[in-house]
């Protein structure tokens, strides 16, 4: 498929406006309703013991590259059918590669 490379400062912009009221980022922070993204990039999905995924979640068995979050971000309901998460997704490329480039500095 393969990336745009994109711009972490963007990212994190792009994060605070659509993901933070879900998501916490800072390592150690308690999940919120979606799980803490910290480490997320390389990270199977489903896998954060204490954060209860739906079974879709859990079973889809993927690991999140680049190109697995780049899909997923532009429609997680499609990507993971029976998802908990409401987010309708990011229909421009070079929002998703922002966001997946902020997420990689948080490791």
């Amino acid at each position: 498929m393969g990336v745009p490379t994109g711009n972490a400062e963007n990212g994190k912009k792009i994060f605070i406006q659509k993901c933070a009221q879900c998501h916490p980022i800072e390592k150690g922070a308690r999940h919120k309703v979606g799980p803490n993204l910290f480490g997320v990039v390389g990270r199977k999905s489903g896998s954060f013991a204490d954060y209860k995924y739906t079974d879709a979640n859990k079973n889809k068995g993927v690991t999140w590259t680049d190109d697995a979050l780049f899909e997923y971000l532009e429609n997680p309901k499609k990507f993971i059918p029976g998802t908990k998460m409401v987010f309708a997704g990011l229909k421009k490329a070079a929002e998703r590669a922002d966001i997946i480039a902020y997420l990689k500095t948080a490791k």
